[in-house]
């Protein structure tokens, strides 16, 4: 055999999962290519019992497939992990990270942390068939000790490392609810986002139309006037492509296109109507009913509480700046509960 993966899960017996797993890497070739992502996902999913493997021999396929890299040698990788199952904060990105890096250093590939989080990303969305976007990566890729990573996922650019105040801790809590970004409810949320997005750029290019063609801003229904005449036709071509709803500021997302979106649309509808909601790693069903104002308005709203959690955390040492940060955690949690993800 040309070379053999062999991960190994301490831990297994806690769950339905079997402890090893193994395969000849030539398994990942397609004649003289790495095997398609789709065929992969379809190898790894057949047996319930040994799916977690996707999240570790997945690495060694994208590496193949993205860098050109080639496995000469046998693999074998150990997986311990503390972490409760279905409990973890970001514990799916830390083992693909973990393994990825630890692979790279093996065979002293020199992958910056930033193509290492994006290339874990897509063995997460391509090969697992989870959903998520690229933050929980990054993190794994690039945050440090005692230090929030300030980025923007436009797709991945790090900001800045922000110095947790010595005042200031930070508890996770265990619910006892299981989560996992590769669940139907997440993919459903994230459809739902989507949606939102695309009928956001639709009414704005309806109204960009009409304003261009009339050099007027009328008036639509359900919408502030006052608010399209302020703010004009500049503002309206840049909601009328929006590539990531964070851009759209709360009041803006308020005044003019909270009242078109339904709370929930039918797949079916939906795609009737806009034909597509341009995700390339979700599927709409369309028998299926989306949530849709909830899981727009978080990403929007976020994007804002985010900006004033870490303006807060420099401010002034008070009650206030405390309360002020506990305030827009639980306003978060809520957020987050509206749209089914709790």
């Amino acid at each position: 055999k040309t070379g053999i993966s062999d991960p190994v899960s301490f831990g297994s017996e806690l769950s339905n999962r079997a402890p090893t797993f193994d395969m000849d890497l030539a398994d990942l070739m397609d004649g003289n290519q790495p095997m398609s992502y789709e065929k992969a996902f379809s190898f790894f999913a057949q047996d319930p019992s040994q799916k977690w493997a996707a999240y570790i021999a997945g690495t060694i396929l994208v590496l193949m497939s993205e860098l050109g890299v080639q496995f000469n040698d046998s693999i074998s990788i150990l997986v311990s992990s503390a972490v409760p199952e279905g409990k973890g904060v970001s514990s799916s990105a830390a083992v693909e990270v973990a393994t990825m890096s630890a692979i790279a250093a093996a065979h002293g590939l020199n992958i910056t942390p930033r193509e290492l989080a994006l290339l874990c990303q897509k063995v997460e969305n391509c090969i697992v068939g989870a959903p998520c976007g690229v933050m929980d990566q990054m993190t794994s890729a690039c945050g440090e000790a005692n230090k929030l990573l300030a980025m923007v996922c436009q797709p991945a650019e790090v900001k800045e490392l922000v110095t947790i105040p010595t005042h200031i801790r930070f508890w996770g809590i265990d619910s006892g609810i299981r989560h996992s970004v590769g669940g139907t409810d997440y993919g459903s949320v994230r459809i739902g986002t989507f949606m939102g997005r695309k009928m956001i750029k639709s009414a704005a290019s309806a109204l960009l139309s009409r304003s261009l063609a009339t050099n007027t801003l009328h008036q639509a229904d359900g919408m502030n006037s006052d608010e399209i005449e302020e703010d004009g036709i500049v503002l309206l071509k840049n909601e009328s492509s929006p590539d990531y709803l964070c851009n759209l500021s709360t009041h803006r997302y308020e005044a003019v296109y909270a009242k078109i979106l339904p709370e929930c649309m039918l797949g079916e509808t939906f795609l009737e109507a806009y034909t597509d909601h341009n995700d390339p790693v979700t599927v709409i069903d369309p028998k299926r009913t989306y949530g849709v104002r909830s899981p727009t308005k978080h990403p929007i709203y976020e994007n804002f509480r985010v900006k004033a959690f870490k303006a807060l955390l420099t401010a002034t040492t008070t009650d206030d700046q405390l309360s002020a940060l506990g305030e827009l955690m639980y306003q978060c949690h809520y957020s987050y509960n509206d749209c089914g993800l709790g």
